[in-house]
């Protein structure tokens, strides 16, 4: 089977990286046991985990191959989160690529109350800012609610990763590598955001935060949290 949309690409190839996403995300440990989802897309085919899989163990049996209106075309049933994917793609058409992880600290993160409007995780660290940009927090749905997908169309401001309350997290990226990053770096922002919760703590400072995310084209609103620095 043939991706027609890109000339010389295989279903092969695209389920490969899927495959390679998974490895890279299960040897970070961000993605316990059999939970979490990948997808990548090219054109108007969308090749995603099917359900239940863990993602440290996948072979090419496992990907589901997908329409743009999530219609299985090949494969297993896909997760049950792919309509949260597909809302993804259509919020950053350029993008290529999904995670969604339910990382311990991301799960943790999202059961308090978000720093802002505009991102659950304070801008700590420059690599947060350069890798992620501002990632709110969605309301809570439960776990493949296709109203997860709405909620996060029904924003009207940019963002490429989110965190879902009491759940977990989603990043997007242009390509699969880009992903990926930002999901291990969204993890490690929600795990420093943890450790200084509760303590007086400096983010870094508004004009900064702004010139990193243009430097690095990630999304970054300038209206802080209330009373912040």
């Amino acid at each position: 089977m043939t991706d027609a949309s890109v000339p010389g690409v295989t279903l092969l190839d695209l389920r490969d990286t899927v495959i390679a996403m998974g490895a890279r995300i299960a040897a970070a440990g961000i993605s316990p046991g059999s939970s979490g989802n990948l997808s990548v897309r090219s054109g108007d085919l969308v090749y995603a985990t099917g359900t239940g899989t863990d993602l440290g163990r996948l072979t090419r049996d496992d990907i589901a191959v997908l329409d743009r209106s999530g219609e299985r075309l090949d494969g297993p049933r896909a997760s049950k989160e792919t309509s949260l994917h597909l809302a993804f793609y259509a919020k950053n058409p350029s993008h290529t690529a999904v995670v969604h992880v339910h990382s311990p600290h991301a799960v943790a993160l999202s059961c308090l109350e978000p720093w802002s409007e505009f991102s659950a995780v304070p801008p700590l660290t420059p690599y947060f800012v350069m890798r992620v940009g501002q990632a709110p927090l969605i309301p809570f749905r439960v776990p493949g609610s296709p109203e997860l997908g709405e909620l996060v169309g029904a924003l009207d401001f940019p963002f490429q990763a989110a965190v879902l309350s009491n759940h977990g997290q989603i990043t997007s990226g242009v390509d699969a590598q880009a992903a990926v990053e930002a999901a291990i770096e969204l993890e490690e922002a929600c795990r420093i955001a943890l450790l200084t919760e509760g303590r007086p703590r400096r983010v870094l400072p508004p004009a900064d935060v702004v010139a990193l995310s243009e430097k690095w084209g990630t999304p970054w609103s300038t209206a802080v949290a209330p009373g912040t620095p």
